[in-house]
């Protein structure tokens, strides 16, 4: 018995900072933005409960146009990343060995060895009508004038997979790891096509590594600030911008607050979706994946 109490006394002492983290951090905000979100301001300093941030919301098309479209974006930015992480991870995980390997996985990490902002402006520099890029066009003669390749819906989707392209690569490449050849010989021995080995060996097998990249890539997405704003500029209409200008531009913290719990909103139902969809369980995709 008193070994038990101390087993689990211990356990209660090494889990204590983790459950501070999550409760100071992650509970207790999103507790105090719910207060937030569900009052109005009647005078100085006093408040009323009320749902009208919800009905702005609710009440004004440019802020479902942005809800939306955010969403939209984020879903196909996810879709865009896997496509090109999916043969990045099989050449890592399956093809490359040796320092070939350790090679091809330093070079996704290049990338964020520099902060967001930096690999961000980065492409401003590369894209913008006097930079690198457009110049080169010229040169080429595929253009007679620099082109504005900036503040477009494809920069901005440009951007946001160059900045999520690791965090899918990785759980895929755990999830290839584990594959064992064998199972993709037999197949090609029994007259499998590439194709069908793809599609009834390999993803079913590498599932929970794609929905758990994809989880990832999409909450990043969604989230995302900088990059949209930057490479997209006034018209980027990306929800995150919304939330901050009610929040650091306006002083509006109630209405920045419901603005927040519905973008949270949006990606729970949406990663919800996507297990529903695939058959998945989020616990199994965040052991496995």
């Amino acid at each position: 018995m008193n070994r038990s109490r101390h087993a689990r006394l211990m356990l209660g002492l090494l889990l204590a900072p983790a459950l501070l983290w999550l409760v100071g951090l992650i509970v207790l905000p999103h507790v105090e933005l719910a207060v937030l979100s569900m009052r109005v301001r009647v005078s100085a300093r006093h408040y009323a409960p009320s749902l009208a941030q919800y009905l702005t919301f609710f009440d004004e098309p440019l802020y479902w146009h942005t809800f939306v479209r955010t969403a939209v974006m984020s879903i196909v930015a996810t879709a865009l990343t896997l496509l090109l992480a999916f043969p990045i991870a099989w050449t890592i995980a399956k093809i490359a060995r040796g320092s070939g390997r350790s090679l091809l996985f330093v070079l996704c990490l290049i990338p964020f060895w520099v902060s967001e902002t930096v690999r961000t402006l980065g492409w401003m520099i590369l894209l913008r009508e006097s930079g690198v890029l457009p110049a080169l066009l010229v040169k080429l003669g595929l253009a007679s004038t620099p082109p504005e390749l900036l503040y477009h819906d494809a920069t901005i989707l440009v951007g946001l997979v160059y900045t999520s392209l690791l965090f899918m690569v990785v759980p895929l490449i755990g999830a290839l790891d584990t594959l064992d050849d064998s199972l993709i010989e037999a197949a090609y021995d029994l007259g499998g096509s590439g194709w069908s080995i793809l599609r009834r060996i390999v993803i079913p097998h590498a599932a929970p590594g794609i929905v758990a990249g994809c989880i990832v890539v999409f909450m990043l997405t969604l989230g995302n600030y900088l990059t949209p704003t930057l490479l997209g500029g006034k018209d980027s209409l990306w929800f995150t911008e919304q939330i901050y200008t009610q929040f650091i531009t306006r002083f509006n913290w109630e209405q920045g607050a419901a603005f927040g719990f519905l973008l949270l909103a949006l990606s729970t139902a949406i990663v919800w979706a996507g297990l529903t969809i695939t058959g998945q369980k989020f616990g199994d995709v965040m052991r496995r994946g």
